[in-house]
Order: C-alpha cells, then structure tokens, then sequence
C-alpha cells in the first residue's frame, strides 16, 4: 500500500485533477489555449524547480532561489533604464544568480555551514539587496525595453494539415530547453552521476574520490544560474521588476520537486519527475482560479500537498 502512494500518488492525484476540473469546466479547461497559458504562467517556476533539483539530488537546499530570482530581475532591470542595452542589462542579470549561487555553494562547500542555515542567510540577504538598489521601488514597464519585455510575449507559430495556428509561448520554449539540458546533465554525464552519488551516501561518495566540495559549489552554482533565468524570465512577462515579486518561487519550487520525489522508488530527485509536479501545481492553480476559489485556500492546498509529499516518501522508506 505504502509503495504504491509513494510511487503513484502524484501521478493520481495529477489524473485526479485533470477529471476533477474538467468536469467543472468542460468549456474552458482542456482547450489548447487555456493549456498554453498554463504552460506560459508555470515557465518560470518550472525553470526554478528544474533548478532547485540539482542541489535535491544531492539532498541538499536553496532557499534563496526566490531572492534570488528577484534580485536577478531588479539588476536587468535598474540597468535597462539607465539605458543599458538588452544583451548587457540579461548578462548582468544571469551574472548575478550565477554569483548568488557561487556564494551559497562556498558556503555550504567550504565554511561548512548546513544548506539550510546557509541559504535561509543569503535569502534575506538577496532579498535586502534588491530592496536597497531599487530603494524599495518598482522599475516600471516604461523603463523595461520592448526588445525585452516583448521577448515573453513572442512564440513559435505551428500549424498543422491546415488546423488553425497555434502560438508556443517563447517562455514555455525556454522552459523546455532548460529541462532538457538539465536532463542531459543529470542524467547523461560524470557529474550527474557524482551528484547523485553524493545524495546517495556522502561518506561513500568521499572514500570513491569524488570531489564533493567541488561539485556542490558547482550544483550551487548552476542553481543559482537557472533563478536567474527564472527572475529574468518573470521580468520579461510582467514587463516591470519589484523587490518582492520572485518570493512565491520558493516554495513553489519545493513543492514541485517533493511531488516528484513521490514518483521515483528510490525517492530521488529526477527533473522530468519535478516536471509532473509544475504542471500539477499549475493545473491546480489554474483551475482554482477558474473556479473563482480565493488565493488563500490555494496556498493551504500547496502546504497540505508538500506535507504529504514528505509523509508519503518517508511511509515509503519504512515499509521497505
């Protein structure tokens, strides 16, 4: 019984929710561009949460990822309306989570400090850093390029034996490239596997001479990099940048990835699993707004469902 909540819990729970909303919205729910704009609304916390993986595999946490994510976007955009070009103002942007992430990974690799304690630090840190640069402000759509803004309002044009054009968001496209290569990494090279050695037994991981320290600052590092992506991404979408607008990313992320946990035997981290997981939490959200349900009964949906992430992986380890 335990192994079958924890291996196929999320995967009915998702079904659940596809049955559930498309019956209370049979007109609304499943049409294509309604599941576009799903795909378009959950691309920044997807990239996020494939993000936040890498640091899970090896059981290890970013709490920063959202200030993170935040900052990036303040910095891209403080720098555009000082009229810095596009490619410079992304540069700095990406140049800023990838730091963020360097710092975490020094101080969880080297100084020794538990991720948690660690990353709880450099998120209010983060977090203060972008209120103090932007002065508490929001850098508005005036200040914010088209060239960049306008990137998440583009697409790809399909169309098929003459059915009508559909538009893929560029932001669902970046979504999808980020989950592949990430993917790719964890999956199909030295390092993944050293990642996943090291949430597999630590000590272990030392004694095969893996060099953890390295490669956790490394796994810190492209963390940060990808809430970068993620903070620039939602700055492009809402065409502006506030110093609060990347805080729901967080917990967001862990939901994600905890759900996907629930889909792998061993209880691991797998990126295409954190991907079921985005899209259950944005089918919920969708539909619940849909639905006219107030916000905060979402946010308790989203606390209950990663309580039972966590309850339905650890049943799972003690009925093996």
């Amino acid at each position: 019984m335990f192994h079958f909540v924890k291996t196929y819990g999320t995967l009915s729970g998702f079904v659940l929710i596809i049955i559930f909303f498309s019956i209370n919205l049979p007109d609304t729910f499943l049409t294509t561009q309604n599941l576009l704009n799903i795909s378009q609304q959950t691309s920044m916390l997807a990239v996020v949460a494939f993000s936040m993986t890498i640091v899970m595999v090896m059981g290890d946490f970013d709490l920063s990822v959202g200030s993170m994510a935040t900052l990036s976007g303040i910095v891209a955009a403080i720098l555009f309306s000082q009229g810095v070009p596009v490619p410079i103002g992304i540069a700095a942007g990406l140049l800023t989570g990838l730091l963020g992430g360097v710092f975490n990974g020094f101080l969880v690799s080297y100084v020794g400090i538990l991720p948690f304690v660690a990353t709880l630090g450099t998120l209010t840190m983060f977090s203060g850093v972008a209120f103090f640069i932007s002065d508490g402000k929001t850098v508005f759509g005036r200040d914010i390029p088209s060239d960049f803004s306008g990137f998440a309002r583009s697409g790809l044009n399909l169309e098929f034996l003459g059915a009508p054009t559909i538009t893929i968001p560029a932001l669902s496209i970046t979504a999808i490239i980020v989950l592949v290569v990430i993917w790719f990494v964890l999956e199909q090279t030295a390092f993944g596997r050293r990642l996943y050695a090291i949430g597999g037994n630590y000590e272990a991981a030392k004694l095969a001479g893996v060099k953890v320290r390295s490669v956790r600052l490394i796994a810190f590092t492209l963390t940060g990099l990808g809430a970068a992506i993620g903070g620039l991404m939602l700055a492009s979408r809402v065409a502006s940048a506030n110093p609060t607008q990347g805080a729901g990313l967080m917990l967001d992320a862990f939901a994600a990835v905890f759900l996907g946990m629930t889909m792998s035997a061993q209880g691991e981290p797998r990126v295409f699993a954190t991907f079921i997981g985005v899209l259950f939490l944005g089918l919920l959200d969708n539909g619940l707004t849909q639905m006219s349900v107030d916000s905060y009964i979402r946010e308790i949906l989203v606390g209950a469902i990663i309580i039972a992430a966590v309850a339905s992986s650890s049943f799972g380890k003690q009925a093996r």
